[in-house]
């Protein structure tokens, strides 16, 4: 029976995530700081979901860690918060001598942090090897390169989650970023959850729609099924534990068993029965569809904000991007194939890697696998 098999495997892989989780939530002891310095430049809930985990399992002392925001609330609060850490009065300040800085601002903002990173860069007040971090949506790495003068830069897409050590970060870095360096970034992202690095950084913007906006999603999803159990008669307590139990328990069945969505959704949907019924409705409101169409959505807004081309997904084209007209001026045949494309520019090419290994880098900073 199906049944019994998901269970014997679910078992199975239950013991062997044990391990996985403990990993993530691991609260041992290292006195050796990754950077010599890191500044963040903001302090928000990001922010502070960065600063948690790198402070509290002595990954980087409060002594090691500058931060900057222009409410002097946040810096109180940062201050209250984490003991021992500095505060800077400008970025400046903030930056100097620093080997990592931290973008965490809003994404209109980055310009006019770029600007201040130039002048300090001008003035010689930050270190020639010092590298960018951004946690910044839509802006991309030529952004930070062009618009700071640091040439080392490393883009990052974390989402809300991290905020307690469950978290997914999708980065990827320019090239002349070395494997140490990378695998120091890396052991700042893992603090707050998993994290998968990507040669293309294409990816990232992908993954925005997915995994860094998809909490919302799934609020959203949650919001309805707790209001409809209320409305069934539910108190508000009930339908919410209800929800939540089961978004959770769900997520983690589908993890541990490794088994295809649709094979376990066929395991709990019994011919005639209750579930099959409400699939249907789901599937008549177009419930697939709604959510790819949202997804797609949301891609196409971070490329926009990175100034991409956003003319991707079902029923797009690349008409006028921004007064300038693309992919539109070959033969009428060929300007056809490109109107009928379901996805117009060519996809990210490059390997996606759930975590780093010393044997997986040439140690060249190209991010490559050796042979």
């Amino acid at each position: 029976m199906l049944s019994n098999r998901l269970f014997n495997l679910t078992t199975r892989r239950l013991a062997q995530s044990r391990g996985t989780f403990t990993k993530y939530f691991s609260t041992s002891s290292n006195d050796e700081n990754i950077f010599s310095k890191i500044s963040f430049l903001g302090t928000g809930k990001m922010a502070q979901a960065m600063m948690s985990p790198l402070i509290n399992r002595h990954l980087q002392s409060p002594s090691s860690i500058t931060a900057y925001d222009v409410s002097n609330s946040a810096l109180d609060r940062v201050n209250s918060l984490y003991p021992g850490i500095n505060t800077a009065t400008c970025i400046k300040e903030a930056v100097m001598d620093s080997e990592l800085i931290v973008y965490a601002v809003k994404p209109q903002n980055v310009d006019k942090v770029n600007s201040e990173i130039w002048k300090a860069v001008q003035e010689g007040k930050v270190r020639e090897n010092a590298m960018i971090l951004s946690v910044a949506a839509g802006k991309p790495i030529e952004n930070f390169v062009a618009g700071s003068g640091i040439e080392r830069v490393a883009r990052s897409m974390p989402n809300t989650p991290a905020q307690i050590g469950a978290g997914v970060t999708v980065w990827g870095c320019t090239d002349n970023i070395s494997s140490p360096d990378r695998l120091r970034i890396k052991k700042v992202l893992d603090s707050f959850g998993k994290t998968v690095f990507v040669d293309d950084e294409s990816f990232i913007d992908m993954s925005t729609s997915i995994s860094g906006s998809g909490p919302a999603y799934i609020f959203l999803l949650m919001e309805a099924m707790i209001d409809a159990g209320v409305h069934m008669g539910f108190s508000r307590d009930t339908a919410t534990i209800l929800t939540h139990h089961t978004l959770l328990g769900s997520t983690k069945f589908a993890m541990e068993t490794g088994e295809h969505p649709a094979v376990l959704r066929n395991s709990v949907t019994s011919p005639a029965g209750t579930t099959a019924s409400a699939i249907y409705e789901l599937e008549n409101g177009k419930f697939r569809t709604v959510i790819k169409d949202a997804i797609w959505a949301c891609y196409r807004r971070s490329l926009e904000m990175g100034n991409k081309n956003s003319q991707v997904g079902p029923g797009r084209t690349n008409m006028v991007i921004m007064g300038t007209e693309e992919d539109l001026s070959g033969p009428e045949e060929e300007v056809e194939n490109v109107k009928s494309k379901h996805h117009p520019i060519e996809p990210p090419k490059g390997e996606m890697h759930t975590h780093f290994d010393k044997n997986d880098l040439d140690g060249n900073g190209d991010g490559k696998k050796v042979a």
